[in-house]
């Protein structure tokens, strides 16, 4: 275990700029690199800067979620429950917001601080109730749906003030709206925190086993607890994103983000079985679903059939992940 960590700490830190910011994931980089191409080659629209500004405007909610997906799944846990935290958090910010009964800054907020204490739950019942991962975030996905719909009986709550749609709207510097802006630097973060915290290396040491992670005297617990709750913060922001993207807020959304979001972090490069993966190739992975699903919107494909190529991706990413375990 410590040749593996010491392996994994070589392998983020060295290096610098884009190449440090992707190693460890050039086969899915090799894999946008060649979808980009084969989408130039077959549609006029999609070399071009306009579509590839409405790709990330696109990105920007599955890019959040992604991040916290990241984490949760660098330790070898899962977080089923991120789409409908996400529509709980749209909820509850329009709720409040709503009328203006409390003032809207506010009222985010107290979004975020619900979102994030779904991820405490999450925790708890992981760290405390020795919950398997997969069954504690589907009990809390279903919660968190549940308690959205109760908010406002299943009814959606739309008109926000003008200021917040406009952060999702206004491009400034002719190319960069604040929501991408913001999934950016979010990106940005984590990646350097991974890469050059020794947060980051408990993380992968944990992922890798979590009793020698405990016996090099890593808190365990807290760290886990700690990275579901950032989970859910993530998932309730990337819902204020998607309110202000659609202007409104309904108990519906994110059903199936989840879902997306495992997708991207799995495509990137990481284990589902943990202690592998990184920023860099979940940014990778969100990209390809996101030029995927335009590219396929180019060129004129059911929607249907984007669902069977897109759930061919993942079990193709998925089986790739399985033999580089049994090699390992």
């Amino acid at each position: 275990m410590a040749t593996t960590m010491s392996g994994t700490a070589t392998r983020v830190t060295h290096g610098g700029g884009a190449l440090a910011f992707v190693r460890g994931a050039t086969g899915p980089l090799i894999g946008l690199v060649l979808l980009c191409a084969f989408l130039s080659f077959s549609t006029d629209t999609f070399l071009t800067l306009r579509n590839f500004l409405n790709v990330m405007d696109q990105i920007t909610v599955l890019g959040v979620m992604a991040v916290g997906m990241t984490l949760v799944i660098l330790i070898g846990g899962i977080d089923l429950s991120v789409g409908s935290v996400l529509a709980l958090s749209g909820m509850v910010m329009g709720y409040l917001g709503d009328n203006r009964a409390w003032p809207f800054v506010l009222a985010i907020v107290v979004a975020l601080i619900v979102s994030a204490a779904c991820g405490l739950v999450s925790g708890l019942m992981v760290t405390r109730l020795r919950m398997p991962a997969f069954i504690a975030t589907l009990a809390m996905m279903s919660i968190a749906r549940g308690v959205a719909s109760i908010i406002t009986n299943g009814e959606q709550i739309v008109g926000f003030p003008d200021w917040f749609s406009n952060l999702a709207i206004i491009r400034h510097f002719g190319f960069l709206t604040v929501t991408v802006g913001l999934m950016v630097a979010i990106t940005a973060v984590a990646w350097i925190v991974l890469t050059y915290r020794p947060v980051g290396r408990a993380l992968y040491a944990i992922g890798g086993s979590q009793e020698v992670a405990r016996l090099a005297g890593i808190p365990v617990r807290r760290y886990t607890m700690g990275v579901y709750v950032l989970c859910g913060a993530l998932a309730g922001l990337a819902g204020v994103i998607l309110s202000a993207r659609l202007d409104s807020a309904q108990p519906s959304s994110g059903l199936g983000y989840e879902l997306d979001t495992i997708a991207a972090v799995v495509i990137g490069g990481a284990s589902l079985s943990g202690g592998v993966g990184g920023i860099g190739g979940t940014a990778v992975g969100v990209l390809i679903i996101g030029f995927l699903r335009n590219g396929l919107n180019l060129l004129q494909v059911s929607p249907f059939v984007q669902q069977v190529v897109i759930g061919v991706v993942i079990a193709v990413a998925v089986a790739a992940d399985t033999l580089r375990n049994r090699r390992g």
